[in-house]
């Protein structure tokens, strides 16, 4: 393997890729990124064995030469070292050449490298996936849909099904639903397309996510995506991403949600996250992050907590409506204000069916998007 590129765009490719590198991996190999080279350009692979990403860098590219190959090939390289330096090298193009044993030699303006690489042979096959389970949407819809519900996913390796997050499909509405007991976050979308496309139980870990979301690209570009049995295939542009759907059965969520309310709020978001953040600051000191919320007798709420070694805070709040029964309520204020920050809308509707009852929030010009919180009890 013999060949020339340019800097800048090896540079894009191996940060995509790179977010499926594990450092606590055992397998020397899965500590690589694999390169292959034919004449139509270069493809780098990186694989934990949950995430497989793929890159492909053309030869050619409106009518810009990227790659220039002189001699066919493939090796895999440590990822830690190559990540590093490719950014820090002087020029904008590379020469890279592999020898005998893998060894390889990398140059750049004055600087000149040698690499111990590994044996292709041995870096694990890619997952063929067939795409007869196939969706599109825009990469900046489905990187919102992450964003509105992956902070709600588990951080507890004891369930692990509850640290992704739920995707079913049913008659064109794609549903996201993410919770770790405490708190729930669901987000819809209706689909143009997918008639002949139905699926449920498709859990992906919050992570893989979060990966994936950082490498879709600004521009609004569609995404395809195909579900199998046990990987589901995100496809952007010239990037393969591969996923391993968790394994088990996601709980039923469905039973959690009240449809009917005792109390209705429709409060400002802005100034209620301000409120609340306010009023975190002390209950953060208790290690409770306990927050209370409670309506007043003149039709607006009162927002406090307090700090057996700072003090209280207490402020009331104007609510744009107002319907039901007065209430008096105690929730953690950090899972809270995960909601208030991922939430778009100027103004909120928060429904109560009574004291000990999940706490609904819904963006008033969002019904595609909906939360949970469960209160606390306590004894003031």
């Amino acid at each position: 393997m013999k060949i020339s590129i340019l800097k800048n765009v090896l540079n894009e490719s191996i940060q995509h890729v790179s977010k499926a590198i594990s450092s606590r991996t055992t397998i020397p190999i899965l500590g690589g990124i694999k390169l292959d080279v034919t004449y139509q350009g270069v493809t780098l692979t990186a694989s934990d064995t949950d995430i497989s990403i793929q890159s492909f860098i053309p030869a050619e590219d409106a009518d810009r030469t990227i790659v220039q190959v002189e001699r066919i090939g493939s090796v895999v390289l440590p990822a830690k070292f190559f990540v590093e330096i490719i950014k820090k090298l002087p020029s904008q193009e590379i020469q890279m050449e592999v020898k005998e044993q893998f060894q390889t030699f990398i140059s750049s303006g004055s600087t000149e490298i040698q690499m111990v690489g590994l044996d292709p042979e041995e870096f694990p096959v890619l997952p063929d996936i067939e795409g007869n389970q196939t969706i599109s949407l825009p990469g900046a819809l489905l990187k919102n849909m992450i964003r509105q519900t992956v902070f709600a996913i588990s951080t507890q390796e004891t369930t692990p099904i509850l640290t992704g997050v739920l995707w079913n499909l049913d008659h064109n509405d794609l549903k996201f639903t993410a919770t770790d007991r405490h708190r729930l976050a669901t987000r819809s979308a209706h689909l143009e397309g997918a008639d002949d496309v139905k699926f449920s139980n498709v859990v992906i870990a919050g992570k893989t996510l979060n990966e994936l979301s950082k490498i879709i690209p600004d521009q609004n570009t569609l995404i395809d995506i195909v579900v199998a049995d046990n990987q589901v295939l995100f496809k952007l542009d010239r990037v393969l991403f591969y996923s391993r759907i968790l394994d088990g059965i996601y709980p039923d969520t469905t039973r959690i949600i009240p449809t009917t309310y005792k109390t209705e709020l429709i409060l400002d978001t802005k100034k209620l996250s301000e409120s609340i953040d306010r009023a975190y600051l002390l209950s953060r000191e208790e290690k409770t992050n306990i927050v209370r919320l409670q309506t007043m007798e003149n039709g607006g709420i009162e927002i406090s907590s307090s700090s057996s070694e700072l003090g209280k805070v207490r402020e009331e709040l104007d609510v744009i409506d107002f319907k039901g029964e007065p209430l008096r309520i105690s929730f953690n204020s950090k899972y809270m204000l995960d909601v208030l920050k991922i939430v778009e809308s100027e103004q909120l509707m928060i429904a109560f069916t009574g004291m000990m009852s999940p706490i609904i929030l819904k963006p008033l010009d969002d019904s595609q998007s909906s939360y949970v919180i469960l209160p606390y009890r306590t004894t003031n």
